[in-house]
């Protein structure tokens, strides 16, 4: 089942929350809305879902216009970030909740019971209570709640916000996984971009309610379209760099090859720590820095660079790297810019 939002728009106390938003879905398709807190996200999700109705615009769900519809009407999977199971109910009555409710005969809840905890990989734990298992295992039972019904679309809003680490990096696979077998269409709000660029087939950056940059993860991490989504995605040197001459912005020692950016402007300059050459040696392109401090990363290490007086960068580079003195604080070495981008500033 498709998913279109054309021009959906939500306003509370008079702010946007999610203003004037259009994007399509394709069938199977799994797509990320990605965004701090307060871009609107979980906003647009809960209007997909029906349960927040637009200001403006229109929901179309397989080509259906779905607006006016009850979530029910919708045939919509909604898993929330604190999974919202029923305390009182086991493991298998949470999961055939829906079924329930639509009055599905029992021997066909039992067998779509047991057809689901096989798939979320729970056999064994059906007669558990929410009490009696982990927080990823309780998102699975979430998961396999809103299947159950066989929606023609599942919405996740932060669906591993509140797990630790170790479980959210499983679950990320799991739902990889989960889709392959199902190809669901499914869209997940998250504000982790780790998560959005590992699992997405597209993210769509959203930021003050709007949406700045749709795209591949590829394509969002290697191309930012705005300041915002540069800034946003990975992590980030930012400097202030003048259009010194045609087509070079200069900030200190460091020259930046740009087009189509008058002499005289300034340029926000954004590049990533692991864009940044280290040598012990001299080179061509290459300028003179010194070791701040180095912090120890696990397979890198972080270095704060100095170029001159009061201008520094971070670096990462691969643990085993030679460095003069070991990366001594105060050692010299020689930096270049492999890629970067740049934006006028406004």
């Amino acid at each position: 089942m498709s998913i279109e939002v054309v021009r959906l728009s939500r306003r509370f106390d008079r702010t946007p929350a999610v203003d004037g938003v259009s994007f399509r879905i394709a069938t199977g398709e799994l797509v990320a809305l990605l965004g701090p807190s307060g871009s609107g996200k979980s906003t647009l999700l809960r209007m997909i879902a029906g349960l927040e109705p637009p200001d403006a615009g229109d929901i179309r769900l397989a080509g259906k216009n779905v607006t006016g519809e009850s979530p029910r009407e919708r045939n919509v999977g909604f898993v929330f970030q604190h999974y919202a199971l029923f305390s009182h109910q086991t493991v298998a009555e949470n999961i055939a909740f829906g079924l329930n409710v639509r009055k599905v005969p029992k021997d066909e809840i039992r067998r779509r019971v047991t057809e689901l905890l096989n798939l979320v990989q729970l056999k064994g734990l059906e007669n558990r209570y929410p009490s009696q298992i982990s927080g990823g295992q309780r998102q699975r039972v979430a998961v396999a709640r809103a299947l159950a019904p066989r929606p023609g679309v599942l919405l996740l809003d932060e669906p591993f916000g509140a797990l630790d680490a170790k479980v959210r990096e499983d679950l990320r696979r799991w739902i990889l996984e989960l889709h392959e077998l199902t190809r669901v269409t499914t869209l997940f709000v998250t504000h982790d971009q780790h998560e959005a660029l590992e699992i997405a087939h597209r993210i769509l950056v959203m930021n003050r309610g709007r949406i700045e940059q749709e795209g591949t993860p590829r394509e969002i991490f290697d191309d930012p379209a705005t300041p915002f989504v540069a800034g946003f995605i990975g992590e980030n040197n930012l400097i202030r760099a003048d259009v010194t001459e045609p087509h070079v912005a200069r900030w200190g020692p460091l020259r930046f090859a740009v087009n189509g950016h008058p002499t005289g402007r300034a340029l926000r300059v954004y590049f990533r720590p692991n864009d940044v050459s280290v040598s012990a040696s001299e080179g061509a392109g290459l300028v003179r820095a010194s070791i701040v401090k180095t912090r120890f990363r696990g397979p890198s290490l972080e270095l704060l660079l100095r170029l001159g007086e009061d201008r520094h960068i971070v670096s990462h580079v691969p643990r085993d790297v030679a460095l003069p003195e070991g990366g001594a604080n105060e050692s010299v070495v020689y930096v270049g810019i492999r890629a970067f981008h740049a934006y006028e500033e406004s």
